[in-house]
């Protein structure tokens, strides 16, 4: 890896970049999740690269709803392995029902194996979707493999830097979305239920911190937090938080 000096002001996101470049030569990233995630930073710019309030409510509520669900999973594809397996593992053990999950748009066998295993030297004890033999409706890309034991059968799917028409297609499929989006317009973000528009390692570490804070609670209260928000109000929010940077920006002197 490059070396990069930490006194440069955009150190992390230079380290971040260089380490997802790294993937690629070993091929747990493919290029267009290099373009992908690109395009995230640039929002997490707009954002501040701070978690706004509206994002913290919305984890919380996460959160609680992967505490009160039966059979909830957490997807994962090259990306996701690759900035935040450790992150993922924190999670799972905080809701130790919670299931990982391999989903792959540009699926290979030793890609699948390459995701499945960082995130085991991550800590995550189980890893489902290496060799899936179930699909999804609606899809026609590799996409549509799923795991019989994992989301063909859950109630609740976080879905960290998903596509789009994956999303909607599991909310077809009944199933409850939690998307991590930095981008408020985009498709999944519309799509999901929950959207949690923060930068995936901020909204999984909140995640993590607020599971483990909420499950001693009763029922009654995770219900109360897990619906204290709304897909269509965060979208606002994070729109509102934007507009608001942006017009104090403009008014700051050069």
């Amino acid at each position: 890896m490059t070396v990069i000096p930490r006194s440069h002001p955009r150190y992390r996101s230079l380290v971040v970049r260089a380490g997802l470049a790294e993937q690629m030569q070993r091929g747990l990233v493919v290029p267009e999740g290099l373009m992908a995630h690109g395009r995230g930073e640039a929002f997490d710019y707009l954002l501040g690269e701070r978690t706004s309030p509206s994002a913290a409510r919305a984890e919380r509520a996460a959160a609680a709803k992967l505490l009160l669900a039966k059979h909830p999973v957490l997807s994962v594809n090259g990306n996701v392995a690759a900035l935040a397996s450790r992150e993922v593992a924190s999670v799972a053990r905080a809701i130790p029902h919670l299931q990982v999950e391999v989903n792959l748009f540009h699926r290979t066998p030793r890609r699948a194996e390459l995701v499945a295993g960082e995130l085991r030297a991550a800590g995550v004890k189980t890893v489902l979707g290496v060799r899936p033999t179930a699909r999804l409706r609606g899809l026609a890309s590799d996409r549509s493999w799923v795991d019989p034991r994992g989301i063909l059968r859950a109630d609740v799917v976080l879905v960290p830097l998903e596509d789009g028409d994956r999303a909607g297609a599991l909310v077809q499929a009944g199933k409850f979305v939690i998307a991590v989006d930095l981008n408020p317009l985009s498709r999944t973000a519309k799509v999901a239920q929950l959207p949690l528009v923060d930068e995936l390692t901020r909204a999984l570490t909140r995640v993590r911190r607020e599971a483990l804070r909420l499950r001693k609670e009763e029922r009654r209260t995770l219900e109360k937090v897990a619906d204290a928000v709304s897909g269509p109000e965060l979208r606002r929010e994070a729109l509102r938080t934007i507009q608001e940077r942006l017009l104090r920006l403009s008014k700051a002197r050069a």
